[in-house]
């Protein structure tokens, strides 16, 4: 055996290998082979393979790579039988398991057996007596083969048969499935609108327990009203939740808040009061205002207009110390807020810096008491003098009108003399 140390190369060869016109595997170089080596070091250094983006030291390690990449695309080896079906080498199991390539399997099979067949009797009639041997051992061999490709035709035949039943399986239960995912999708879409349909449901039945709390509130506070209505031309009104209502209006969700209803008189004149916690135009945030609101009334056709009476407000004081803070006017008659009503209400008029809001802002005010603040109304028919209005204020409300009005005229029949 020769040794390695022993090999002489062949120059000649070597050089005329190296004047050889090469083309460049890796991209479209050409030139010749003593080039190549440099060709690779500068332009392909850290080759990457195009199907999996792998990067090499060397196009060797990237040639070795290229045989054994699983994201090869690679054509089926029966393809000139009609396999034609490209494939990624990582499926190449898949792809040798699929219903075409094993149909077109067995026919390369059987078309192999029936050349096998046809090899065997042409060699079967060979009438040299020298060959009789021969042919009996290739009778023989051929035999087996084609017992042994019978065997292996049956197989696959068995795994065809096995796999179209799977796939029959296969694709009856994947209809199955999808009708099951059919019938749950239109029952999630029905669900889904019976959802909406009961949430706009119970949206709607929201809305209407929200009316009814407010026209149930407000038949209240009108059966409130009726039950401490005034036919003497008095009203006190009793203000309660004080602070909310004057959170309310300074946020300027509710500016302004009316009385109950009184009267001047069973038959007469139809009045109530507006109030404005935080003030309103140019008394806005800086005093309460307070107006008289004349409204159509039952008795109105016999009445007469314009409204002439003084009007007196009072923001009582809940104490022993009774300083109330009162304040009056008289109605401008040629002011349409005293005219005959034409709608539910005229314009309200009054007084628009009633009290200063630092009084009742202040900390244990007398005025605002557990929340709670009084007003009263009056509506003067006899004229009473100012001097005495803070007598007839201080008068306890508990006593019946007629002997309030009586105690008034005492008091001033007494100062008059």
């Amino acid at each position: 055996m020769t040794s390695r140390d022993e090999i002489i190369p062949d120059r000649g060869c070597q050089l005329d290998m190296e004047k050889l016109n090469i083309i460049c595997s890796l991209c479209d170089w050409n030139g010749m082979f003593k080039n190549y080596q440099e060709h690779l070091d500068k332009v392909h250094v850290n080759p990457f393979c195009e199907f999996c983006d792998t990067q090499f030291n060397t196009v060797d390690s990237l040639t070795q790579h290229s045989s054994i990449c699983e994201k090869v695309i690679l054509d089926c080896v029966l393809k000139p039988y009609g396999c034609d079906k490209q494939f990624l080498r990582m499926n190449t199991r898949e792809h040798f398991l699929s219903q075409q390539h094993q149909y077109i399997l067995l026919e390369f099979l059987a078309h192999k057996r029936q050349h096998l067949v046809h090899d065997r009797d042409d060699k079967s009639i060979v009438p040299s007596s020298t060959t009789i041997i021969t042919n009996r051992e290739v009778d023989e061999t051929s035999h087996i083969n084609l017992q042994e490709l019978d065997e292996t035709i049956d197989i696959l035949m068995g795994g065809v048969n096995t796999l179209n039943d799977d796939t029959q399986r296969l694709t009856s239960e994947s209809l199955q499935y999808q009708n099951s995912l059919q019938s749950s999708a239109e029952d999630v879409s029905k669900l889904k609108i019976t959802i909406e349909e009961t949430h706009t449901s119970i949206n709607a039945h929201m809305i209407n327990q929200q009316l009814m709390e407010e026209r149930l509130t407000s038949l209240q506070q009108q059966l409130d009203d009726q039950k401490n209505i005034s036919n003497d031309g008095t009203l006190m009104w009793k203000i309660t939740n004080v602070q909310q209502k004057i959170d309310d209006a300074q946020r300027e969700q509710v500016t302004s808040i009316y009385s109950p209803v009184f009267y001047s008189s069973p038959y007469g004149y139809k009045m109530r009061l507006r109030l404005y916690l935080a003030g309103d135009g140019n008394a806005r945030r800086t005093h309460m205002s307070l107006f008289f609101v004349l409204m159509r009334g039952e008795y109105d056709a016999i009445l007469y207009f314009p409204f002439s009476f003084k009007i007196i407000f009072a923001l009582l004081d809940q104490t022993s110390q009774q300083r109330h803070i009162f304040d009056s006017f008289r109605p401008d008659i040629k002011s349409n807020s005293f005219q005959r009503p034409c709608s539910d209400m005229n314009i309200a008029s009054g007084i628009s810096k009633f009290v200063p809001l630092t009084i009742i802002q202040q900390d244990n005010n007398p005025y605002i008491v557990d929340d709670t603040m009084f007003i009263k109304a009056i509506i003067d028919f006899g004229d009473v003098p100012k001097p005495l209005l803070s007598y007839a204020l201080n008068l306890n409300p508990g006593l019946p009108i007629q002997t309030q009005r009586e105690s008034i005229k005492r008091e001033v029949e007494k100062q008059t003399k």
